[in-house]
């Protein structure tokens, strides 16, 4: 049994920086400010961002923590917006369709998304994309911890609960566009696949311990064999 847990924002869509506007629009209202325009945000769950973005202008956690609900239902709100002006091109990446209707065919493959989207965030951006989230039966989201590196261990005892057996962590396949989706899951032996999609390079990726690295998910048969012999 594998279970494949993908990356969002880089690996199975772009957004065209939805995501980044959403976010700066909610600080800005709830906090008085964006955040530092130097800051990067992939590999990091929607409540990091915040936490780092807010303790660099001089918040207190206490403060973080008070108006972080608030904060995150504006961040949604105008995500919601973002997504439905028609002003983002928001499509899924070269190949991920095809390679989610390749690994469906397998009895043996669960798929889910491990991403530091709050789950809201997570659907609204997949179905601007056209890919739906009822595809992914195991997840774990930014909702569900702040750390990234503790999400694996939330998707695998997820799908043990689905399939009523423990899954080992080295039947988690994390598959991702940054080092800290190479990283993650490495406490549990999640295996992780880089694809330099997002702002990475496979070398770069590789430097992290990736399993396999990949230019793009296009090449359907390489992606979808590399899966199943990990």
């Amino acid at each position: 049994m594998r279970i494949v847990l993908f990356d969002i924002d880089g690996t199975l869509l772009r957004s065209e920086g939805a995501g980044r506007a959403s976010m700066e629009h909610a600080l800005t209202d709830v906090f008085g400010a964006p955040g530092s325009a130097e800051y990067r945000y992939d590999g990091k769950t929607d409540r990091q961002i915040v936490r780092d973005l807010m303790r660099l202008e001089g918040f207190t956690d206490e403060a973080i923590d008070t108006n972080m609900d608030q904060l995150l239902a504006a961040y949604l709100e105008r995500l919601e917006h973002e997504l439905a002006s028609g002003s983002r091109d928001v499509q899924a990446i070269e190949g991920v369709k095809e390679l989610l209707d390749a690994l469906e065919l397998h009895d043996n493959v669960v798929l889910g998304l491990l991403t530091g989207n709050v789950e809201p965030g997570a659907r609204a951006k997949l179905s601007a994309a056209g890919i739906d989230i009822s595809r992914f039966r195991v997840n774990a989201f930014g909702s569900d911890h702040e750390q990234r590196p503790e999400l694996p261990a939330v998707a695998q005892r997820r799908a043990s609960e689905l399939l009523g057996a423990e899954i080992r962590g080295n039947r988690l396949i994390v598959i991702g566009d940054t080092p800290a989706d190479i990283r993650c899951g490495e406490s549990i032996g999640a295996r992780a696949i880089g694809v330099a999609t997002g702002r990475y390079t496979t070398d770069e990726l590789a430097e992290h311990g990736a399993y396999a690295v990949f230019e793009t998910l296009g090449d359907t048969p390489a992606v979808l064999e590399t899966i199943l012999n990990a």
